[in-house]
């Protein structure tokens, strides 16, 4: 058996990871988009480390586009497989496969026409720059979603002769898991466990993260391998403190990048809490995403996901996701009367990293603006517009123009759907007793050295962090 790392191999985005039986059966982990990373991105988004049509079988472990975002383009290429999933993830990648789909149909087309004017321009007397063609479009994603089969936690389930796979409750976003494989060539069975994204405990909404069963090789997540967040009550009140300054004493725009699937639920969640409770600024608080309103809805259709918490919290308010100051924003028009009003408010819209979707327009509209907030809530790389702004840089190029910071810009990790080093490693304690080796993804390079090493010093002597295209043999 081999496991070939095709994506996300010292990288945060891009997850993907082969295993090939003896047999030649070939099981797909993952098959997400780069994100973050301009022209380089768009190639690596195109290049395969296996031939598609060879695949046999898909499993996703979540929804996010980064772990899901190639999957119309892995069935263009020729993949006709089985895609297994949980029944929340189905559902939400119907949403925002779709949504990723028609964001690159209409970025291709404001590229083709910029190319074309160009063309025109010259009269045809340079050389022609290639029209851009999207990864795929909304029927590849409606012959993806055709390819889907979805299963409930904690039930081990046979999908091949020699394959059977477990999911349990990752506690990332709706519908997370762990990826657990028992896998029988001739007379020996070889454990392989994926941790897919593993998310917090004691976190709202979701129930916590649990732990995979015991298995042989593990390959875990590292984005947060460096570093610990901030404890529940000091958020809370941080989170006020902004919301007041920005809102109240500066009259400003609190503005919040936050991914349209989990960051965002979650904050309306705590919204509504401190709505109940009299300590929320009565400032009206908008949703500008029409993928997060889509989601939320979803969210709202699939409560074997909740915790306990809020099956509880649902006796006294049916409506957790929801307050007289909160408003859902779809329309184009009124996302653009965003921008121009002068009012006091929050404003919560995707992408996280700020470098797709509406939030760029608030981007452009309120960067320079000394009296707004931009609140960064989760994890951008280092390259995109969000991890530009963490940095410190006093200008930032958007829409063709040179924009002088002078908007506050301020940080929470600890609204981070990922786990820290302490909770990655609580989540895998279980595995020191079993484990032969252990593969770590989904982290900058830096981050998975030292996340080896704290593993290491915690009684996990076989850590590899793995390169691009490098191929294991088990």
């Amino acid at each position: 058996m081999q496991i070939k790392f095709c994506g996300a191999a010292r990288n945060v985005t891009g997850s993907c990871h082969l295993i090939t039986l003896d047999t030649g059966y070939r099981i797909l982990l993952d098959c997400g988009l780069y994100q973050g990373g301009g022209k380089e991105d768009d190639i690596s988004n195109r290049q395969w480390y296996f031939e598609p049509s060879n695949v046999d079988t898909l499993i996703l472990s979540h929804a996010h586009i980064d772990h899901t975002g190639r999957v119309p383009y892995l069935v263009r290429s020729g993949f006709r497989g089985t895609i297994h999933s949980t029944h929340a993830t189905r559902s939400l990648c119907s949403i925002m496969l779709l949504d990723s789909a028609k964001i690159q149909e209409r970025d291709a087309e404001l590229t083709n026409k910029r190319i074309l004017a160009k063309r025109k321009k010259k009269n045809g007397n340079s050389k022609k720059t290639p029209l851009v063609e999207p990864l795929y479009d909304t029927d590849n994603v409606s012959d993806t979603m055709r390819l889907f089969a979805s299963y409930s936690y904690d039930r081990w389930y046979k999908i091949h002769d020699q394959v059977e796979i477990c999911f349990r409750d990752q506690g990332h976003i709706l519908g997370s898991a762990s990826v657990s494989l028992r896998i029988t060539e001739g007379s020996k069975t070889t454990t392989v466990g994926f941790t897919g994204d593993i998310g917090r405990p004691d976190r709202p909404i979701l129930r916590d993260p649990a732990q995979l069963p015991e298995v042989d090789y593990l390959i875990c997540e590292s984005t947060y391998g460096d570093k610990e967040h901030e404890s529940k009550p000091v958020q809370s009140q941080m989170f006020l403190d902004v919301m007041r300054q920005t809102c109240i004493e500066n009259r400003g725009k609190l503005i919040i990048p936050a991914f349209s699937i989990g960051r965002t639920q979650e904050l309306v969640y705590m919204m509504d809490q401190m709505y109940n409770d009299g300590s929320l600024p009565r400032v009206p608080v908008y949703v500008d995403s029409p993928l997060a309103v889509n989601a939320t809805e979803i969210y709202g259709s699939h409560p074997e996901c909740f915790d306990n918490q809020l099956n509880q919290y649902l006796l006294t308010d049916d409506d957790p996701f929801g307050f007289n100051s909160l408003h859902y924003v779809r329309s184009v028009d009124k996302s653009k009367w965003l921008n121009a009003t002068q009012e006091p408010c929050v404003i919560i819209s995707a992408s996280g990293m700020m470098n797709a979707g509406r939030i760029r327009h608030h981007m452009f509209h309120n960067l320079e603006d000394p009296k707004s907030t931009f609140l960064i809530v989760g994890y951008c790389s280092p390259d995109t517009a969000g991890g530009i702004l963490k940095a410190g840089a006093s200008e930032l190029k958007i829409q063709g123009e040179v924009l002088n910071v002078n908007a506050n810009i301020m940080s929470m990790d600890s609204f981070s759907a990922h786990g820290d080093r302490k909770e990655m490693l609580n989540n895998i304690s279980n595995q020191k007793s079993t484990v032969k080796r252990i593969f770590l993804v989904h982290g900058e390079y830096d981050t998975q050295q030292q996340f080896a090493e704290y593993l290491g010093q915690n009684g996990f002597p076989k850590v590899t962090v793995p390169d691009l295209g490098e191929e294991i043999s088990l």
